[in-house]
């Protein structure tokens, strides 16, 4: 018996393209002001019901977290009319300038960790291996320098260094594509 299930391609795409940008909506929901992770929980969840029943309507897979963004809006504009109907709450275009700036901090969020992991795979294998031990969960520095035979501090000092180089990376990559997308940016 296959524990993987024969998934037709549509299913499949979808799957993975709210997988890896579940993180993207949550964010996006959390940036309108919806702070209590079930109220969260539940917009995602009606959100990728949505997106499922409509996914066939999405022209291109690149534009899903946009499109399921948009389908947020929808969704958190009615959470707050049904929850907040007796409360303060703010003006309609304030709220929507509020979930267009959540939307492009997300977008400028994920471009820095896509450029991250480019910058991650420019390190040499050694650094790079070094930089995701440090960083796996219940990771100890004083283990990896055990194990390294290195003195914790020397440690301290390389993932200094190490992350210093991975930041001017990604500023540099995004200033980059900042100045590719904007040709009035001088270089």
């Amino acid at each position: 018996m296959s524990l993987k299930p024969d998934l037709p391609s549509g299913h499949e795409t979808f799957v993975r393209a709210l997988a890896r940008h579940e993180r993207v909506i949550r964010a996006y929901i959390r940036g309108s002001g919806i702070s209590r992770p079930e109220d969260v929980d539940e917009i995602v969840q009606e959100v990728s019901l949505i997106a499922w029943q409509k996914f066939e309507q999405l022209n291109d897979v690149e534009e899903f977290p946009r499109w399921a963004c948009v389908i947020a809006r929808y969704r958190i504009l009615e959470f707050r009319r049904n929850r907040f109907r007796d409360r303060l709450v703010l003006n309609e275009k304030v709220f929507d300038l509020l979930l267009e700036e959540a939307l492009d901090e997300t977008k400028q969020h994920d471009a820095r960790l896509r450029k991250l992991e480019s910058c991650l795979d420019d390190l040499p294998p050694a650094s790079r291996r070094l930089v995701k031990a440090a960083y796996e969960p219940g990771a100890s520095i004083d283990e990896l320098a055990r194990s390294a035979g290195k003195k914790a501090n020397a440690l301290y000092q390389q993932l200094w260094r190490l992350r210093q180089i991975l930041r001017k990376c990604v500023e540099d990559a995004m200033h980059n594509d900042t100045n590719l997308s904007d040709p009035s940016v001088p270089s």
